[in-house]
């Protein structure tokens, strides 16, 4: 009877553990995330212009062919292609959690008890063979199969390996996102080369005209004409353009190092079409709706589904509270000869055994690390919000530049064309000696400003149409 009451003790305590060990806090609410505007301006048009292949955006084929050694060579994209190697392999890790641990082992080793002992005192009496009693020091061989089971009876082990399915599909989004900005970085990066190119240009020709400017007025001074502080006036802003054409070589070489950086080799001549650069027409920017962003973005993918892997780390920590069933078994032979070694059954070794165990007294630990994964996914909800709010705004920022460069290149043409008239007239007005010099250097300078400006006006427009592209979320496909 009292063993009885015993076992019903036991069983009550065993009960009663696993019911406390089985309350666990509540997981944390996600507030409600705010939705996409229905469209970027007036239109809803869903053309967009992000679903067009890079090599099909990029007529220029010098271009194209920089894009397509970037992508093979660029050392941060195969970072981030080893970082999607390591996610693969981490669902491996988390899928085998979920089979038995299966292995094969042997041993030997000489065990000696006391004499006085029951082990001892049943051994001296033992007969394996008759006449032959057991030797004092006994030898032990044994050769076994042992497997040990976790049993996911609360999904933990299968929904970490969806957090790590999820994670990797994130690495590969990753990938697309670094491809996404390292091309339109390669287009952004050759037409500021272009337009150096062309800025070189204008200022050369801008010093031959100053340099013939700088000689008519030697000759009116020798004819009484000019005074020698026009000469040096004219022969200081002949070294100043200098200057200017050994600054903007250095920026020529700087970005030409950039790209090769970009395409990961060492420093060479990038090869590329000067000549066309101010001919040169930006696509036409379709940027369909904003709700286009969240197939097309890479980044928004990525925090998506970096917000679906943080949802199953809270499952997953909410799991340890509750108790876990382990199954182990082995099976094999074992003796104290080798001759004995596989003597069946009398060598004949097997167990099989079930433990459950839930965590009781000390979980501040598991608490903490449910408040963790808690935060963690609040944040990644967060990331997500602000990727999103991000991409909206990049686009509505870059249709607005596309706007008022548009505008600003037609207004700075007008201002070139009109200061060209004016140098040719006050160069006639200063042979004349009807304006002084510094009227003419002034006119210089303001065309030259002017040239300078409607090319860098030119380079901004290209760039926006990229941007504009990238922000989209083209270039990757």
């Amino acid at each position: 009877m009292n063993k009885f009451k015993l076992y019903q003790f036991i069983i009550s305590l065993g009960i009663g553990l696993a019911v406390v060990s089985c309350k666990a806090p509540a997981i944390a609410p996600n507030p409600v995330s705010a939705s996409l505007p229905d469209s970027y301006a007036s239109s809803k048009d869903t053309t967009n212009m992000s679903m067009t292949p890079w090599k099909n955006f990029f007529k220029d084929k010098n271009l194209s062919d920089l894009i397509d050694v970037a992508l093979k060579n660029n050392q941060e994209l195969l970072i981030t292609l080893q970082e999607i190697e390591i996610a693969k392999n981490d669902i491996r890790v988390r899928k085998g959690a979920l089979l038995p641990t299966v292995g094969i082992g042997g041993g030997t080793g000489v065990e000696k008890v006391g004499r006085y002992t029951s082990q001892g005192a049943g051994d001296a009496s033992t007969d394996i063979t008759p006449g032959e009693p057991v030797p004092d020091v006994l030898r032990d061989y044994n050769m076994s199969f042992y497997a040990n089971w976790e049993v996911d009876i609360w999904k933990k082990l299968r929904n970490s390996k969806k957090a790590a399915v999820n994670r990797y599909l994130s690495t590969v989004e990753g990938k697309n996102f670094v491809i996404t900005n390292l091309v339109a970085e390669v287009a952004s990066s050759y037409y500021e080369l272009v337009a150096l190119d062309n800025q070189l240009e204008i200022v050369r020709q801008n010093i031959k005209l100053q340099q013939n400017a700088l000689e008519i007025v030697k000759v009116q001074k020798e004819a009484a004409r000019a005074t020698e502080l026009a000469v040096q006036k004219f022969q200081a802003e002949v070294l100043s353009s200098q200057n200017m054409e050994y600054e903007i070589l250095q920026e020529i070489k700087e970005t030409e190092n950039k790209i090769n950086f970009l395409l990961g080799r060492y420093p060479q001549v990038i090869k590329r079409e000067k000549s066309t650069f101010m001919n040169l027409v930006p696509e036409t920017v379709n940027t369909g709706i904003p709700s286009q962003l969240l197939a097309n973005r890479p980044d928004i993918k990525q925090a998506e589904l970096e917000l679906a892997a943080a949802k199953l780390d809270v499952k997953v920590a909410r799991a340890e509270f509750y108790p876990s069933l382990d199954i182990s078994a082995s099976l094999g032979f074992q003796a104290f000869k080798p001759s004995y070694l596989f003597t069946f059954p009398e060598s004949l070794l097997y167990s099989l055994a079930g433990d459950i165990a839930g965590p009781l007294i000390n979980r501040n630990a598991i608490k903490a690390e449910f408040k963790n994964a808690n935060a963690r996914q609040l944040q990644a909800l967060y990331n997500y919000e602000k990727t999103i709010l991000n991409a909206y705004f990049e686009v509505s920022t870059q249709m607005a530049k596309v706007y008022n460069l548009d505008k600003s290149y037609a207004l700075k043409s007008k201002q070139v064309d009109a200061l060209n008239k004016a140098i040719e007239s006050s160069n006639d007005l200063f042979k004349a000696a009807r304006v002084d010099y510094f009227e003419v250097l002034m006119t210089q300078r303001d065309v030259l400003a002017a040239q300078l400006e409607l090319i860098d006006v030119k380079k901004e427009q290209l760039n926006a149409v990229v941007h504009i592209y990238r922000n989209l979320g083209g270039g990757w496909k």
